[in-house]
């Protein structure tokens, strides 16, 4: 080949670069392109009906602009628009936007379908790269900028006919405005400026897409950059952004270009679009969300959402999506569970130190802000550890094991997964437990049980103990039930020889219907270390002897 099939963009001449050391401290102004942009790029445009429900759902989450079709292109955007206005579906605050070409008639055709709206944007686009002016249209750059001029007067004067002056704003895009040379698209939008005369910053705005992902995103925000510093009327336009994401990089180029001095942002929800999409708004305002600024949309359902947009593009939102996907708040990791279930336990003290509300590992956001629940942070597989596994017991069954039993039950767990595979939910999860420790039967049973108070320290019992089916009578006393009961055990020269050095119990429940779970721990004569068993029972004391002939019971089974 004569040239190299591909090169890197040269970078733009940014004297004395601001934008790396800036914050950002507010949300831009978000202007939602799903049904518009995102809607032509579905394998399966959106009906009507299913357009308006989109529209209350992008109203509801707090949208304040809206771009809500192509009314010259399509008759059924042109009908939709319409059903807005006359049904008056519109909020007050709420400013819908229609996009045209810098020709006449469909200029004309535009201005119509806005007729009776309070307020609208009109939004006109023409290609200024040289990649498009000159070889797809065959226009030179003179021509290319007489067309946005022109255009923009057919739009004045068109407003002006249908007599909607200080109703419809004016949006003007350099079409592949990163593929363009940046002071051509500067002299551009100059004379574009000046042909729509004096008005105010919210009246005028220059919409600098990234139509097509080319460059790195830092160069993007160079461009804006460079653009906010040399063109005259930043006092009256807002100046706009508008990536898609060929390379990836939609958000991070949107957020770098923010910083560099746009106010306004374009995108879609998930980011549906051309070829790899828009910017994904929710991922980008969601991430402003999780740095502290007040982003003006609510996505606090975020699931609600999602089952919304999936309805009405017919595509699948990925489990892995930011924020929206099934797994994105799933550890599957045991050390990554055993990280979020400790940091939950301390989170108040983590607030405390770092001086922010939610700082817990592996979870960079609450997924409660966004409608998820605790309940699906863990999931147990093949490859979680014992930490993830005392979790969900804690929180779906109130079930707090002692921490030395926790590998025990991790290693029951991965035992059952390596022969079954796959994963199991929770309920399997305390199947397994409840199997493998609560109440186990055996060689070892208690069939009869009696105490009697000898003093206000000790008691003294009569216990009926089953052997391999022989019954023993024992008596024993101890400062407590459980206390006399290993005291009798010990004695036996029929059982084994073990200490009881752990033992703990609490309540699962809070109604009448509560039961108390009982956990013990016994250590085999020269044994390093403990067998574990579980009793679960209506009464205390019942629960705790039957935790004990659990352990007995795992410790003839091994």
């Amino acid at each position: 080949m004569k040239y190299p099939k591909y090169v890197y963009p040269e970078s733009i001449g940014v004297k004395n670069r601001q934008w790396p050391d800036r914050k950002i401290e507010k949300a831009p102004i978000w202007a939602s392109v799903d049904l518009r942009d995102g809607n032509q790029a579905l394998p399966v445009p959106m009906n009507p009906k299913t357009k308006l429900e989109y529209f209350k759902m992008l109203v509801k989450i707090g949208f304040k602009e809206i771009e809500v079709g192509f009314p010259s292109a399509s008759q059924d955007d042109f009908n939709f628009i319409r059903t807005l206005i006359e049904d008056k579906h519109i909020p007050d605050d709420v400013r819908i936007a229609v996009l045209t070409q810098a020709r006449g008639h469909l200029i004309s055709r535009t201005v119509e379908s806005l007729k009776g709206a309070k307020q609208a944007l009109l939004h006109c686009y023409v290609p200024t790269s040289d990649l498009h002016g000159r070889f797809v249209f065959g226009n030179d750059r003179k021509a290319v900028k007489q067309l946005a001029i022109d255009g923009t007067q057919m739009i004045k004067d068109a407003i002006s006919d249908f007599g909607l002056d200080g109703v419809i704003a004016y949006e003007f895009s350099p079409e592949e405005f990163t593929d363009t040379d940046i002071d051509f698209a500067i002299d551009v939008c100059k004379a574009v400026k000046e042909t729509w005369g004096p008005c105010d910053k919210n009246d005028f705005i220059l919409n600098l897409p990234a139509t097509v992902e080319r460059r790195p995103p830092y160069q993007y925000a160079d461009m804006i950059e460079y653009f906010c510093t040399n063109y005259p009327y930043m006092s009256e336009s807002t100046i706009s952004i508008h990536a898609h994401n060929d390379q990836g990089c939609a958000v991070a180029a949107s957020e770098m270009s923010l910083l560099a001095g746009a106010e306004r942002a374009e995108g879609t929800i998930f980011g549906h679009g051309e070829r790899t999409g828009n910017l994904d708004i929710s991922v980008l305002a969601l991430n402003f969300f999780s740095r502290g600024i007040d982003i003006g949309l609510d996505f606090s359902n975020l699931p609600e959402i999602v089952k919304c947009v999936e309805e009405a593009s017919g595509l699948d939102v990925h489990v892995r999506h930011p924020y929206a996907g099934q797994l994105v708040f799933t550890a599957f990791s045991g050390s990554h569970q055993d990280a979020i279930r400790k940091g939950i336990v301390v989170k108040n003290d983590s607030s405390e130190y770092f001086k922010q509300g939610w700082k817990v590992p592996y979870l960079h956001i609450d997924p409660a802000d966004v409608g998820r629940a605790y309940e699906k942070l863990i999931r147990i597989n093949s490859q979680s550890g014992k930490g993830g596994i005392a979790f969900v017991l804690e929180k779906e069954f109130g079930i707090y094991a002692p921490k030395q039993m926790h590998p025990q039950i991790g290693a029951e767990v991965q035992r059952y997964l390596d022969k079954k595979g796959g994963e199991i939910n929770s309920v399997q999860l305390f199947k397994i437990f409840k199997e493998c420790f609560v109440n186990i039967k055996g060689k070892y049973a208690l069939t009869k049980f009696s105490r009697k108070i000898r003093d206000e320290d000790s008691i003294s019992i009569e216990t009926s103990v089953s052997i391999d089916g022989e019954k023993i009578t024992l008596k024993a006393y101890g400062n407590g039930p459980l206390s006399a009961l290993t005291h009798a055990l010990q004695h036996c020269p029929e059982m084994p020889d073990f200490k009881l050095e752990d033992f703990s119990e609490r309540t699962m429940g809070s109604d009448a219907d509560a039961k108390a779970i009982a956990f013990v721990g016994i250590r085999p004569k020269n044994s390093k270390s403990l067998v574990y068993g579980a009793g679960i029972h209506s009464n205390i004391d019942r629960a705790a002897t039957a935790a004990l002939f659990s352990a007995l019971n795992r410790l003839t089974a091994k």
